[in-house]
C-alpha cells in the first residue's frame, strides 16, 4: 500500500494545436458584391438622367447593335416613348421631350446629348446633300449621253449648255441667229426645239427632284410698244409652250413648280443686250434645299387688318360704327435668283 501511495501521478496535458489563417476568399466575395451593387446604383442614376430617346438608343444598340451600327438609332422604330409598357402618363417625359429637374434647368446628360444629337443630324444632312449631288451629276450624265446618241439632237448639242448652279441642276437651249427656237415675236415652238425639250422632259422621270422653267429675251424692244404686249409677255408665253413640251416628251407635270418669263433682266451676255444668245429657256431642276426654300416663300401670308390703320378708333371719334373691312392677304413672291 505504502509503495502505491508514493507512485507519482503523471498528467498529460497536450496543447493545442495552432489552426490556420482562415484566408481572403470572404473579403473577394464581399468586393464583388460591393462593385456590383455600385455599378447597379450607378446605372439607375444614369437612366433617371437620359431622355426616352436616348432610352430607345441604347435598347436597339444592344438589342441589334449591327443595325444601330449601320443605321444609327436616331431613328424610332417603336412610337411608344415610355420604358416600362402600361397605362398612364410617362412621368420620365415632358410634353417637350426632354427631361428637366424640378427647378426648370435640363440635366447633365441633356446638357452633353444636345451637342451630340446636332452633330448627327448635320452629318445626316451632308449625307443626303451628297446622295443627291450625285444623282444630279447621273441625271447631267443621262442627258449628255440622250443627246449624243440621238443623230437629229446632236447637231443642235452646241445651243444645249448643262451646268450646276446653288438651286440644282440647270439646262439651258440657247437661241442663234441662223438657228431660232421659236418663230420670230411668237411662243410657236420650232420642230426641233419640240424634240429637244420631249427628250429632255423623258429623262427628267429619273430623279424625283421638282423644276423651273424659265423664259429669256433679248433686249430688242417688241413692236407692240411698253403698253402692250412686251418681252415680259413674250419670255412667259414661251416658258408656258416649253412646258407643254415637256410633259408631251412625257415628264410628269406634277413636277412643274414654276414657270417664269423674266425679258431680258438676266442676259447671258451682259456686255451685248442684243445678242440672240441672250433668247433662252431655262430648266433648272431644284436641290431639295433650294425647293424647300421655295415652298417656304409659297406658304407665307401676311394678313393686313385695317384696324391696324386706326379705323376703329376712327370711326369712335365721329360717333358711327365701326365700318365692314376685308382683310388684305399679301402673298410673298419668291424672286428667282440670277443663272
Amino acid at each position: 500500500m505504502s509503495k502505491s501511495k508514493d507512485r507519482a501521478i503523471v498528467v498529460k496535458r497536450v496543447a493545442p494545436a495552432k489552426k490556420g489563417h482562415h484566408g481572403g476568399a470572404w473579403k473577394l466575395a464581399y468586393a464583388d458584391f460591393m462593385t456590383a451593387m455600385m455599378a447597379f446604383f450607378l446605372l439607375m442614376w444614369l437612366l433617371s438622367s437620359v431622355t426616352p430617346v436616348q432610352l430607345k438608343g441604347i435598347a436597339e444598340y444592344f438589342n441589334m447593335p449591327l443595325k444601330a451600327a449601320i443605321l444609327g438609332s436616331g431613328d424610332r422604330s417603336s412610337q411608344d416613348s415610355s420604358i416600362i409598357n402600361g397605362g398612364g402618363r410617362d412621368l420620365s417625359s415632358v410634353d417637350a421631350g426632354t427631361l428637366r429637374r424640378t427647378d426648370g434647368t435640363t440635366s447633365l446628360a441633356e446638357r452633353v446629348a444636345k451637342p451630340v444629337d446636332e452633330h448627327a443630324q448635320a452629318q445626316a444632312q451632308g449625307a443626303l446633300e451628297r446622295l443627291e449631288q450625285a444623282r444630279l451629276h447621273d441625271l447631267q450624265i443621262k442627258l449628255m449621253a440622250a443627246i449624243e446618241a440621238n443623230p437629229t439632237l446632236r447637231q443642235f448639242k452646241q445651243q444645249i449648255r448643262i451646268d450646276s448652279t446653288l438651286m440644282g441642276l440647270r439646262i439651258e437651249i440657247v437661241d442663234t441667229q441662223k438657228r431660232p427656237m421659236f418663230a420670230m415675236s411668237s411662243d410657236h415652238v420650232e420642230p426641233y426645239m419640240r424634240d429637244i425639250l420631249r427628250e429632255i422632259g423623258k429623262t427628267l422621270n429619273d430623279v424625283p427632284n421638282r423644276i423651273i422653267v424659265q423664259g429669256h429675251t433679248d433686249a430688242v424692244p417688241y413692236a407692240g410698244g411698253e403698253g402692250g404686249y412686251s418681252n415680259w409677255e413674250l419670255s412667259a408665253d414661251r416658258a408656258n409652250a416649253s412646258r407643254r413640251e415637256l410633259i408631251s416628251g412625257g415628264m410628269d407635270e406634277a413636277k412643274v413648280l414654276r414657270v417664269l418669263g423674266l425679258a431680258s433682266t438676266q442676259n447671258l451676255n451682259k456686255a451685248d443686250p442684243l445678242d440672240p444668245e441672250n433668247r433662252r429657256i431655262s430648266v433648272i431642276v431644284l436641290n431639295r434645299k433650294s425647293e424647300e426654300a421655295l415652298m417656304r416663300d409659297d406658304a407665307t401670308t401676311t394678313t393686313l387688318s385695317a384696324d391696324a390703320a386706326g379705323s376703329k378708333l376712327l370711326a369712335q371719334q365721329l360717333g358711327g360704327p365701326a365700318p365692314a373691312v376685308r382683310p388684305v392677304v399679301a402673298s410673298a413672291v419668291a424672286v428667282a435668283p440670277k443663272p
